[in-house]
């Protein structure tokens, strides 16, 4: 009798705490939904911010010049597709575009070949100096470009190597060089070494356990920092603009700013805003076919 009667006494005080514990609960998702509202409006009105212009850049690629200034907002009476046309030959827009494309391409496989191979190092081995090694690459991301320019000129001067695709090939894969080391050093120190340990024991050699375990395993990450790099490079314009002295072998932010002189001048508008969005299309394409892979690749990184 007297554990039935205990019973009783002792079992209210647990019902106010349960309340208490379903109030907090309540109010912290209360709290949550008005963060996620406050933050989805906020993408809503960037994404607004950021796609409006390049629909309005887009549209008057496809209207005359004489639409551009009387209907700004509306849409082409006809679309003028050879506006692109004359852009790409008459302003040697295809010229500066394949230019770009031979650079940045180039610039980019080096970069990501040297890159992982001097992370993997660093993240991976321990030998004197590797520390001085690593903190000179992120000085390096931190040096002001410009401050290096007339040096950089001089340097590639006497080695024959002014306005030459190689010459601004070497430039691009050293300036990329230092963001791609501290990107992927930090990746690799997050890969499990067990596969690594028992490759080596199997007989895999060094070279083979790197190309063979370790870099299949660090793609979401090599892609993610590729994607970058491609993207910083193919709007560098300051590098080209001191090192590529030639028009023939311009590349495409050199082309624009051409561009933009010549058909200004010339009162050809509609050309000038189809070179714009040439010069667009690469950067939006890669971004819209690899978003999903840079996201991937970050939250990797972030969760291992």
């Amino acid at each position: 009798m007297t554990l039935d009667t205990s019973a009783p006494a002792t079992a209210p005080p647990a019902r106010p705490q349960r309340r208490a514990r379903r109030q907090d609960t309540g109010g912290a998702s209360t709290g949550e939904r008005t963060l996620g509202v406050f933050t989805h409006g906020f993408l809503v009105v960037w994404a607004i911010l950021v796609a409006v212009p390049l629909l309005w850049a887009v549209l008057t690629a496809l209207k005359t010049d004489n639409e551009i200034f009387t209907s700004p907002w509306s849409l082409p009476a006809h679309w003028q597709f050879g506006n692109f046309a004359r852009a790409w030959t008459t302003a040697n827009i295809g010229t500066y575009f394949v230019n770009s494309l031979i650079v940045v391409s180039v610039s980019v496989v080096l970069v990501m070949l040297l890159g992982s191979m001097v992370a993997y190092v660093l993240a991976r081995y321990e030998f004197p100096g590797r520390g001085i090694i690593y903190y000179g690459f992120i000085a390096g991301m931190t040096f002001p470009i410009f401050l290096a320019l007339v040096p950089l000129f001089f340097v590639v001067q006497n080695l024959g190597m002014l306005g030459t695709y190689h010459g601004l090939i070497l430039v691009y894969t050293a300036y990329a060089l230092p963001f791609t080391v501290f990107f992927l050093t930090g990746f690799f120190r997050t890969l499990p070494s067990a596969l690594a340990e028992a490759a080596m024991l199997d007989g895999c050699s060094h070279a083979g356990v790197f190309f063979r375990i370790m870099l299949p395993l660090a793609r979401p990450g090599l892609i993610s920092v590729g994607i970058f790099n491609f993207l910083g490079l193919w709007n560098q314009y300051l590098l080209p603009l001191v090192l590529m002295p030639d028009s023939d072998h311009y590349v495409l932010s050199q082309g624009l700013a051409v561009l933009a002189a010549n058909q200004g001048y010339r009162s050809d508008w509609s050309a000038l805003f189809a070179g714009l969005v040439i010069a667009l299309l690469p950067v939006l394409a890669v971004y819209v076919v690899f978003q999903r892979r840079i996201q991937e690749g970050l939250s990797v990184g972030a969760i291992k």
